[in-house]
């Protein structure tokens, strides 16, 4: 009975993978083992009634009111149609250069990332909008579908990132309860503000890696990258005037929701709200502020932020269940038993984290496994800002590894029927390996994710 908990996670992946709805699963399955634990004898009730203040403390969640404003935010985006004029503009100012539409579909992706927050809302857009622009000028459909992939998932990482605003409350809490088993009564916190600051290195980092792999690809073999000189046909007087018109809105946004955050002016939450309400100026003055667009912000809003709040309900059961058959002291004896000290621990939690992605959303992985792994490795006196920025790549890498990267289902369900599942699944395998130097990188220099929040907070 001492291995309950690894049945209980056990039969949760099972469920998962039949398909099963998370939430239910969580907490159905948890119940079910509750049950099963006491007729055993190995499990004690009495955990249970810790449940309502759990829940109260997610309702009451200061942070998680950042969740469905940051969602309204990225959709009000998306609908106001300015990755349309972002592409555009872009396309005209690199379009003469070999590999000129590759660079502004990265930098693109990252405007729409650092917009939105949302992985599947900018791969949609962006395979709507660049992949057969990208053909139609003799781009090689696995490039194209391969930049199209990992320019999307950049809004795991790039803030303001809904998985960096889920983390940063799960580690606060995880980095929290390691201290206080270490004997520190008076703990050290660590907030949003921290995993944004510290994502802005490594999430500029990789875009800069994506556009070095496309001047690389683009001089090495000219035919898979050619320039689209017809684009830059109208390369006239206004196109400076065009890129600024385009670039500086989403931009004064970006700026004034993460500024507002560094700079100590405003809470991630309150910030949020900055950028909802910025967000309807933007449509507003792009005419797209209508009241039919409203409704389906609004509905589209309450469906993910509906979504991930019985998500977390769901975790805080399994998660308090998970304790009571004394999971976490299981999870520390296991971790600290590996040969190397912290950092063996350390790349087993990443590595097993990175398959569990294949088959699990973010959410799940956030929700689940961080509060049961993240104050083990907290205690082992591991960084949690260089914790949350690891976790956090290796969960957007995660999002590009065939056969089940959620990325790639996403661009899937928008190519062009001409465009096979074996050319998506091979254009992304460059753009795994560029993200897992990148994961290499910042493991073995920390200071690229923790240098930062010390020079700013």
């Amino acid at each position: 009975m001492e291995y309950m908990p690894l049945y209980l996670f056990a039969a949760v992946f099972m469920l998962l993978l039949i398909g099963y709805p998370v939430a239910f699963t969580l907490a159905g399955t948890a119940l079910i083992f509750t049950v099963i634990g006491e007729v055993t004898g190995t499990f004690d009730a009495a955990f249970l009634e810790a449940l309502p203040n759990r829940l109260y403390g997610i309702m009451s969640n200061q942070i998680l009111m950042a969740v469905p404003l940051f969602v309204f935010m990225g959709t009000m985006l998306e609908r106001s149609k300015i990755a349309d004029e972002l592409l555009n503009t872009m396309s005209r100012l690199f379009g003469k250069l070999r590999g000129g539409l590759g660079i502004s579909v990265v930098l693109v992706g990252m405007l729409l990332a650092a917009s939105t927050g949302i992985v599947g809302a900018t791969v949609v857009t962006m395979g709507l909008l660049s992949l057969p622009t990208m053909l139609r000028h003799g781009y090689d459909a696995k490039i194209s579908t391969g930049l199209i992939c990992a320019s999307g998932t950049l809004g795991q990482i790039i803030p303001p990132s809904i998985v960096l605003v889920l983390l940063g409350d799960v580690l606060s809490n995880a980095y929290q309860q390691a201290q206080l088993d270490m004997g520190v009564y008076s703990p050290e916190t660590v907030s949003v503000g921290d995993l944004f600051v510290g994502a802005l290195i490594p999430g500029i980092m990789l875009v800069a890696l994506y556009v070095l792999y496309i001047a690389a690809v683009a001089l090495l073999n000219k035919g898979a990258m050619p320039a689209a000189n017809e684009i830059m046909a109208d390369h006239d007087g206004r196109l400076l005037h065009d890129v600024v018109n385009s670039l500086f809105p989403p931009l004064f946004l970006i700026l004034a929701v993460l500024g507002s955050i560094i700079a100590g002016l405003a809470t991630p939450t309150e910030a949020a709200a900055i950028g909802a309400v910025g967000a309807m100026l933007l449509a507003r003055t792009k005419n797209m502020l209508t009241l039919e667009n409203l409704k389906e912000v609004m509905r589209g809003t309450t469906l993910v932020s509906c979504m991930v709040f019985m998500i977390l309900i769901g975790a805080a059961l399994f998660s308090l269940v998970f304790r009571g058959f004394e999971g976490d002291e299981l999870i520390q004896n296991i971790l600290g038993d590996l040969h190397g000290g912290k950092y063996h621990a350390l790349f087993v939690v990443m590595l097993v984290m990175f398959l569990l992605g294949f088959v699990l959303d973010f959410i799940e992985i956030t929700f689940v496994i961080v509060p049961i792994v993240g104050p083990v490795l907290l205690a082992m006196d591991i960084d949690p800002v260089w914790l949350g920025i690891l976790i956090a790549i290796n969960l957007q890498t995660s999002f590009l590894t065939p056969p089940f990267g959620f990325a790639l289902f996403y661009l899937r369900g928008v190519a062009p029927a001409e465009i096979t599942t074996r050319q998506i699944y091979l254009g992304v395998i460059p753009f795994i390996a560029i993200q897992l130097i990148a994961l290499a990188m910042i493991a073995y220099w920390p200071e690229l994710a923790t240098w930062l929040p010390t020079q700013l907070i």
